[in-house]
């Protein structure tokens, strides 16, 4: 969500801005020791069978959908997955989510400044709440950072959030289930290395950002999904815009049947055709070549080899598994849910859990979808490290 309120205007519910907050420099909360300095950081194949379900209705008058019969859980060996049908095999392992329990959760209001959230510093403590009510997370083991503390090491800035995520996967080990959940600002930046299909890295923006920078998702990757083990589980939630590939995981799947999603390039370059066509009748030769451009880096990016090159650095032998708050093109809302402001995914996701804790991954998508749709348009997004089942139990 972020930098430019792009959360949907519906009564009391404010858009998460699509890019950073206005400049300024970062001021800690009143109370703070007056000295505080903020310092830049140093730099086989799933069963795709049809699942059976059948609606029901919960809370609010919402339809869901239930298994008809309770979701197996996931074969916990390791497995080998061919790729795109050729001899190159992956090895991966689903979690069984029994080992220890680490979280990290981040929240930004962006306090002071013309587009602050309301919602996000309240998305991390009820994420806390959920965790250590329901799924057996210790508070010793959650570290939360939200930029209403005084304490400099709770502040989410750059640094900070930087170490947390080292800290969240440091030691890991098979059976471990890790939990990172971001509410705050999103926005996009221009793709460097060309492993983007749209030509565009999905960011997230710390407190500090004016003067440290984004977080954009190949480093977030680096940090969090490489030096992780087979077998270990990381769960990630962004609520925020622009967020559906903020994990640059390389598998996402349709919530209609649990299908890979595939890319399509003409599609997603319908906005550079409409542009092209301005500059052309404007004579805006920038615009026309920058449109040009970006269709260019979506076709190079998604044809043959290249791509082929691209999905296989991203995938790894843990189980991550990313829900998002909306496609790479759209907002998140910020939003007034029971009387309290909120994160409208962080909201969905947990009154789901809560609700029906027995899902599957894809029941757990469409529930979430359900939510979701009553007020919003945002469409969240399931993705992966590998190709997951989406038919066996979801588990964290």
């Amino acid at each position: 969500m972020y930098p430019g309120n792009s959360h949907a205007s519906y009564n009391n519910q404010y858009q998460r801005p699509s890019g950073p907050p206005p400049s300024r420099i970062y001021q800690p909360p009143a109370g703070a020791p007056p000295s505080r300095q903020y310092e830049r950081p140093p730099a086989p194949p799933p069963n795709w069978g049809n699942q059976q379900t059948q609606t029901y209705q919960g809370t609010g008058g919402i339809s869901y959908q239930q298994p008809t019969q309770q979701p197996p859980m996931p074969n916990f060996n390791m497995q080998n997955q061919q790729i795109n049908g050729t001899n190159n095999v992956q090895q991966f392992q689903y979690s069984s989510c029994t080992g220890r329990k680490k979280a990290l959760l981040i929240g930004i209001n962006y306090i002071g400044t013309s587009n602050a959230l309301r919602g996000c510093i309240n998305d991390a403590h009820n994420m806390f709440n959920f965790l250590t009510q329901t799924q057996g997370y210790k508070a010793e083991d959650i570290v939360m950072l939200t930029d209403d503390q005084s304490e400099l090491v709770k502040v989410p800035t750059k640094a900070n959030m930087i170490r947390a995520m080292q800290w969240l996967v440091k030691d890991a080990r098979p059976g471990d289930s890790l939990f990172f959940h971001y509410s705050g600002h999103g926005g996009q930046e221009e793709d460097q290395d060309g492993d983007e299909e749209d030509g565009y890295d999905d960011c997230i923006y710390p407190v500090d950002f004016q003067q440290a920078g984004s977080l954009i998702d190949d480093v977030m990757h680096d940090i969090m999904v490489k030096p992780l083990p087979a077998g270990c589980r990381l769960t990630c939630i962004f609520d925020s815009c622009h967020s559906g590939t903020a994990l640059d995981l390389p598998f996402c799947y349709r919530a209609q049947d649990g299908g890979i999603k595939e890319y399509n390039v003409w599609k997603e370059s319908s906005g550079d055709a409409v542009n092209l066509v301005t500059g052309y009748l404007t004579r805006n030769t920038g615009l026309m070549m920058s449109s040009v451009s970006n269709v260019f880096k979506r076709i190079k990016a998604t044809s043959g080899s290249r791509a082929e090159q691209i999905k296989q650095a991203k995938m790894s032998p843990a189980d991550v598994i990313m829900f998002s708050g909306c496609k790479d093109s759209q907002t998140s809302a910020d939003a007034n849910e029971a009387g309290s402001f909120t994160g409208a995914l962080s909201y969905a996701f947990i009154k789901v859990l809560r609700e029906n804790p027995i899902q599957s991954y894809l029941t757990l998508l469409q529930n979430i979808r359900a939510v979701l749709a009553q007020k919003y348009t945002q469409k969240p997004q399931l993705s992966s490290s590998h190709q997951i089942d989406p038919n066996v139990r979801f588990i964290m």
